[in-house]
């Protein structure tokens, strides 16, 4: 098993930055690729970035966002930069194996932008 803990939410402005941290602990070894999602109010989970062999951006995010992960803290992260409303969200990372790429999943950390 695997465990994900996510950190690093809060209260910000637009334009503000942010970096969210996904610490994952437990069988981690078996970790290939990792993956942020979140999920804007009253709307369904979406994609937000990815990596593994190589690293993928929803359109949403792509030049604002960048995911990045150090194998020795088995942690990921998002820096989250010019941030706007619309990334206003319950933000969850994700863990898995090839074939499985979104078996673990964290509890989520809000991050809410205001205008």
């Amino acid at each position: 098993q695997v465990q994900l803990v996510e950190s690093g939410g809060g209260l910000v402005q637009a334009g503000d930055s942010l970096r969210l941290s996904c610490a994952a602990s437990g069988r981690t070894f078996s970790i290939f690729t990792m993956a942020w999602f979140r999920q804007p109010p009253g709307k369904e989970r979406e994609f937000v970035a990815r990596i593994g062999s190589n690293t993928m951006y929803a359109d949403s995010v792509k030049g604002r966002f960048t995911i990045s992960r150090d194998n020795v803290k088995n942690t990921m992260y998002l820096q989250m930069n010019s941030l706007k409303p619309e990334d206003t969200a319950v933000y969850y990372c994700s863990a898995g194996e090839t074939y499985r790429p979104n078996k673990y999943w964290g509890q989520g950390t809000q991050v809410t932008v205001s205008s």
